[in-house]
């Protein structure tokens, strides 16, 4: 929108969460568009079977991570990745969303405009970008990949904890890739045909309700 013509505030301006949430709506209109529009990179469309590794971009602090720092992150795990494991090796998903609404309460300072300073007169803000508001101990992004792939996996991850303010942690998961299911548990599961194949994850069959055929 027009209000982007002076440049961007650093995100430190913006990086402790002190506001309500704000955001778009049928009253907060003309928000610019997140700079963050792929959600999902690499062989996202992989079997469950063929990704058992994961490891998760986990952030250590209560603050907002800008759309822009999020893009900038994707790209950089994206592109080491790609160059070191080709790039149907791996799935990287981004895990928050960027809904909140930044305001910036724009001052004009240039020479006769005597009338519009206004100081803190009014000084609600227009919208300025988004970010998403994150917590302690909440996954940013995840990766899923072969085990092979590990270190190269964790050596992407940490080349995006640059991106971002802040502390962030890499764990890497005991679960097997985005189920929810522990490694051991997922494979007993499978052997026994208690797991009902979901594409990119697996979920436990249950016991109760209507019989389903679709097995992994």
């Amino acid at each position: 929108g027009e209000h982007n013509t002076m440049g961007r505030r650093p995100a430190r301006c913006y990086r402790y969460i002190k506001n309500k949430p704000y955001i778009r709506s049928r009253f907060c209109r003309g928000v610019p568009d997140p700079k963050i529009r792929i959600y999902d990179v690499g062989k996202k469309r992989a079997d469950v079977n063929e990704f058992p590794l994961a490891i998760h971009l986990v952030c250590d602090e209560k603050e907002n991570l800008s759309s822009e720092a999020l893009e900038a992150a994707r790209i950089v795990v994206n592109k080491y990745m790609t160059v070191n494991c080709g790039k149907e090796s791996f799935h990287l998903r981004i895990r928050v969303h960027p809904y909140h609404v930044l305001r910036i309460n724009k001052m004009l300072s240039c020479a006769g405009a005597d009338r519009l300073q206004t100081g803190m007169r009014g000084a609600y803000g227009k919208p300025f970008g988004k970010v998403a508001r994150v917590s302690i101990g909440q996954i940013v992004m995840s990766v899923r990949s072969k085990d092979s792939n590990k270190d190269h996996v964790i050596e992407a991850i940490r080349r995006a904890t640059f991106k971002f303010p802040g502390r962030m942690k890499i764990f890497v998961s005991k679960k097997w890739g985005f189920t929810e299911l522990f490694r051991d548990e997922y494979l007993a599961l499978k052997e026994a045909g208690k797991l009902k194949n979901q594409g990119v994850h697996a979920k436990k069959l249950r016991e109760h309700g209507p019989l389903f055929k679709e097995v992994v």
